[in-house]
């Protein structure tokens, strides 16, 4: 159906984007800083996304699409960049107000934080010639060594919210990469991924979301310093 990934990306986006007005949250009041730290991050992974596009890392089928773009990448793609990480964070920020206890023990982030960079280095190492796995991996493992060194106050919530956040995820994902449709609403070039993935989703696309999440988190925190827990 040609409004599909549109239709998705609205779903995704529609109940924290309603609750965000909630009186209790009241998540509105830090719009600005929230989506202009979104739009910083989006910039980045566009220029790769136009990039990568261009190359034939990946690509995307029109039988999904609305039909109209920019720079090669579909409408719903520039879409994507501000909807789908404004639901993550949403989680993010609810668990923060809602659930201010739920935090990864502090003994236990230096464990989760080196597991994840050495995975990162090892996949970079196996798959060299890869293109999509070594950017993804690298982008990933500096990213996350900045945050482990410099704001590391924000990885005790940030891990408990990205394994909630995994739950939607694979659903969204799954469904642009095939899961659900006979055909994937977003391909990959084989040629450029390792090869694994979960069901449908390659495993790049895990570390490209956490990336994602936590460069946009950094920069929010850059702005409203994130300490307003109920």
């Amino acid at each position: 159906m040609k409004f599909s990934y549109l239709i998705i990306n609205i779903i995704t986006i529609i109940i924290p984007f309603l609750y965000s007005f909630h009186p209790k949250m009241n998540l509105i009041k830090w719009w600005k800083p929230i989506w202009l730290s979104l739009s910083t991050t989006a910039i980045f992974f566009l220029v790769w996304d136009v990039i990568f596009s261009a190359y034939g890392v990946w690509g995307f089928n029109p039988d999904y699409l609305i039909g109209f773009g920019f720079l090669g990448l579909p409408l719903e793609e520039w879409f994507f960049f501000w909807m789908i990480p404004y639901a993550s964070l949403f989680i993010y920020f609810s668990l923060q107000y809602f659930k201010p206890n739920w935090k990864v023990n502090s003994t236990i982030i230096p464990v989760f934080s080196i597991t994840l960079m050495t995975v990162s280095l090892l996949l970079i190492i196996l798959n060299i010639d890869k293109l999509y796995t070594v950017v993804n991996f690298s982008v990933l493992f500096l990213i996350l060594l900045y945050t482990y060194f410099r704001k590391k106050h924000l990885l005790g919530r940030f891990f408990i919210a990205y394994f909630i956040i995994l739950i939607p995820f694979i659903l969204v994902n799954g469904f642009l990469t095939g899961m659900f449709t006979v055909d994937p609403v977003v391909w990959y070039n084989p040629n450029e991924i390792a090869g694994l993935r979960m069901i449908s989703i390659p495993i790049e696309d895990f570390g490209y979301t956490f990336s994602m999440l936590l460069m946009s988190l950094i920069l929010i925190d850059q702005k409203i310093k994130i300490s307003w827990d109920k």
